[in-house]
């Protein structure tokens, strides 16, 4: 299994991509090197995951910073804490309880860096409020696993609709099934779709 620690590693996925797929070359001659991406591994990455879903990236942001200053970013700490007090740092009812269940999750985050992509997804989404977007997120950025790709995406999907011109945006079982083809290198495959999003709404911006 591939892992990604590196700008290099990246820059070899990239051109591997660039080779077998001529879209995806025309697509790095517009969005330029691509980012590493890479995050810290542990509770407090996925708490913080959890804690942007469905809001926005500042009030995401707003949570976590508050948590921090409680001293709440641990699993001893955040399965002590009452609902009054995760409540005063902005958690609403649905994501107390997901905190919750994370703290009292029990997994080994040192364990996960010897497992597969599959295995990590499905310890990950075994607890609540931990779907299959946010697992492979973190198998893909704090892990670095270079062969997984997040196909529930919106933003991907609707790269993939633009590069490959699609009539559509792809549904998730067709966005996964396309990402099997940018095997073993389906992470950098991402971000060159991440990286051409924000440059084809830019693009649509202008026009």
């Amino acid at each position: 299994m591939r892992i990604i620690k590196g700008d290099d590693c990246v820059a070899e996925g990239a051109a591997w991509l660039a080779e077998k797929e001529p879209l995806f070359a025309q697509a790095l001659s517009e969005v330029g090197p691509l980012p590493l991406r890479l995050k810290p591994e542990g509770f407090s990455q996925l708490l913080s995951a959890i804690m942007g879903q469905q809001v926005s990236i500042a009030s995401a942001a707003a949570i976590n910073g508050r948590l921090q200053d409680a001293g709440l970013i641990d699993e001893a700490s955040v399965a002590a804490a009452s609902e009054d007090d995760l409540r005063a740092c902005g958690l609403s009812r649905q994501k107390i309880k997901y905190a919750h269940a994370l703290a009292n999750s029990g997994i080994d985050f040192n364990g996960l860096r010897g497992q597969s992509t599959a295995e990590v997804v499905k310890t990950l989404t075994a607890v609540s409020g931990i779907g299959s977007w946010t697992a492979e997120i973190y198998a893909m950025f704090s892990l670095g696993h270079a062969d997984v790709f997040a196909s529930g995406d919106l933003a991907l999907q609707e790269a993939a609709r633009i590069l490959f011109e699609l009539p559509e945006r792809p549904k998730e079982k067709q966005m996964r099934q396309m990402a099997l083809d940018w095997s073993p290198w389906q992470s950098v495959a991402a971000r060159i779709l991440w990286a051409y999003y924000r440059v084809a709404k830019d693009r649509e911006g202008i026009t």
